[in-house]
């Protein structure tokens, strides 16, 4: 009785899981095609009805220049997302961003929290959640310390303060979230590789080469992926791919 039960919650599970990637696709794919067509829609109304007088090749070479500094980061940025927030936070991470300072952090200690192990299904259903309420928290506090209070806080908080914030905040939450992942993903070679490559690229390739700045987060992210699977454990290499239900 007990395993009949065992295997039709497995079962029902399954199902469900099943489901929810489905219209997770399918509204994710909307959703993200709506969002570019909005983004998208006043600076072609601008091109073509503003009377602005831009011509298409104009148009192209600004996209390849766009391209040309920013293009690495749309492919690194979500082969180094996937394996931790999965299908559906992605669609939601892309929409809502800030993604390595706000929603990636909020995704990893969810999965800390709940002992769910990255690319298992409890670890995309918590990073989910963990997005949606980083995102309430995130209007949240927006409407009350920026549009309600923005103006006053501005007004009594000494410029030493802000000055030290504006310089520190960030270097704080990608600090933690770099320790957060190093606890939460459980990987010493991996984590020593990183941390060498991103060393020599910031105090050795950047310093000869600076006109690789804009690049620098690729090649380091590439690097490391490229040691860690040169330099993977035998009993990974020798391991077969494992099926996700």
């Amino acid at each position: 009785m007990t395993s009949t039960t065992s295997a039709a919650t497995a079962r029902t599970a399954s199902s469900t899981m099943a489901d929810f990637n489905r219209t997770t696709s399918r509204w994710g794919q909307i959703t993200m095609i709506a969002g570019l067509l909005i983004s998208v829609a006043g600076p072609l109304y601008l091109v073509f009805a503003g009377g602005l007088d831009i011509a298409p090749a104009q148009l192209w070479i600004a996209f390849a220049a766009v391209a040309a500094t920013f293009g690495i980061i749309w492919i690194v940025e979500p082969l180094t997302y996937f394996p931790i927030l999965g299908p559906a936070a992605m669609y939601q991470a892309f929409m809502i961003g800030n993604i390595s300072n706000k929603l990636l952090p909020a995704a990893l200690i969810a999965q800390t929290n709940i002992g769910a192990k990255p690319g298992s299904k409890r670890a995309e259903l918590a990073a989910v959640v963990a997005i949606c309420g980083a995102a309430v928290v995130h209007l949240t506090s927006l409407a009350v310390f920026v549009g309600l209070l923005g103006s006053w806080l501005i007004s009594v908080i000494p410029p030493s303060v802000l000055t030290v914030t504006r310089l520190y905040v960030l270097p704080t939450v990608l600090g933690a979230v770099l320790v957060q992942a190093i606890v939460s993903m459980k990987q010493p070679r991996t984590t020593v590789f990183a941390l060498l490559v991103s060393a020599v690229v910031v105090f050795v390739v950047l310093p000869l080469v600076p006109s690789l700045a804009m690049v620098s987060t690729a090649i380091a992210v590439l690097a490391t992926i490229l040691l860690a699977w040169f330099f993977r454990g035998k009993q990974v290499a020798a391991a077969k791919p494992i099926h996700i239900e």
